[in-house]
């Protein structure tokens, strides 16, 4: 089987979308399919990897490190060329059009919903119920256009089941369980160990760690935060976080040093309360390192008894959920993590996938 994978916003520093996507491709050309990937760039180019195509077509920057497809139309001429028997779609914007194209040349159309569109939105829209009717209107045309939106929660889902969409499918996506695994050569004295990985944006609330490490402080522990990203809150979240513990490392290229701040972690701290999944919650539960998650969102839903623990986005909401984790055994919650953590393979996330796309992924 020939399978496109579309995507906008795809570089070095997007996160939970890019390695979503490298590792589906992967899976797909390991599975036997030829595997085209096509994304913004600079101009038209192609290369040829072990892992199969990619493809770059005209799209500007729109900010540091991402690029947008705005004119579709050298998308669909690089959809002709290559005529494959699916189309995956990693954005709800420009990159839609596939979805039309595919089904006059009679090709499968799949939509990825990497994100929640209302809960995305609603930081930046005043007015709660006109935004989800505008959700509502344009998900009603995404599922329209689309063979199968395929969702990665049964929190990203619910938009689309809430106005009835006819073909929802959800796959939950997987952690490399080879890169992210726990460290024998964990430090057992010390600090208390906390980190937060993600961008430092408005939606992902990076304030909440701050404000629970001020609070620890105040409690008596002895507490260090590591905060990996970036983002346009990171000049306002140093002043704020001036005379504390905190580090910032910006972002991490290496997964392998990512993986190696998570395994050395004591508590992972994900405040967001819109993930679409939460790649980074269960990143941290495969290093053996349990999560205090948003109550809201998907990432409760990766949480399992002694994983870790869902608490209201706030800064005494997190102090209080670290304090219950320190309050018992490491090792059993350590265990607990990782055994969460190894129910989630990609190679179940890509077996999911490819029955979507008619590949016999069972």
């Amino acid at each position: 089987m020939r399978i496109v994978q579309l995507a906008n916003l795809y570089s070095p520093v997007s996160g939970g979308l890019r390695t979503a996507v490298d590792e589906l491709g992967r899976g797909y050309a390991k599975a036997g399919h030829e595997r085209f990937l096509v994304l913004p760039g600079k101009g038209r180019a192609r290369r040829e990897t072990e892992h199969g195509t990619v493809m770059t077509v005209p799209g500007p920057s729109v900010a540091p490190g991402y690029r947008l497809v705005l004119d579709p139309r050298p998308v669909l001429r690089v959809l002709e060329e290559i005529r494959p028997d699916s189309v995956e779609v990693s954005d709800k914007a420009t990159l839609t059009v596939a979805a039309r194209w595919a089904r006059r040349r009679g090709a499968r159309s799949v939509l990825l919903s990497h994100e929640r569109l209302d809960a995305i939105l609603a930081p930046r829209v005043p007015g709660r119920i006109g935004l989800v009717r505008g959700a509502d209107l344009w998900n009603r045309r995404l599922a329209g256009a689309f063979d199968t939106v395929v969702a990665a929660s049964e929190f990203a889902a619910a938009e689309f089941r809430r106005i009835g969409a006819p073909s929802v499918a959800l796959v939950p996506l997987g952690v490399d369980l080879l890169t992210f695994r726990p460290s024998p050569a964990r430090a057992v004295s010390g600090p208390v160990r906390l980190v937060l990985l993600g961008r430092l944006s408005k939606e992902k609330k990076p304030g909440v760690a701050v404000a629970a490490v001020r609070l620890l402080l105040a409690r008596g522990y002895d507490v260090r935060l590591d905060i990996v990203g970036d983002g346009v809150l990171g000049p306002a979240l140093r002043r704020a976080s001036a005379g504390l513990p905190v580090a910032f490392h910006g972002h991490l290229g290496g997964r392998s040093e990512v993986a190696a701040l998570l395994a050395a972690a004591d508590v992972v701290l994900a405040p967001c309360p819109v993930e679409a999944f939460g790649l980074a919650v269960l990143e941290a539960l495969a290093c053996g390192t349990p999560v205090v998650c948003a109550d809201a969102g998907a990432a409760p839903e990766l949480l399992a008894p002694g994983a870790g623990e869902a608490a209201p986005p706030t800064g005494a909401g997190f102090a209080d959920a670290v304090e219950r984790i320190l309050a018992r055994p490491a090792a059993e919650g350590r265990a607990a993590a990782r055994a969460r953590a190894e129910r989630f393979p990609w190679s179940a996330t890509v077996r999911g996938l490819l029955a979507v796309h008619g590949g016999g992924g069972d």
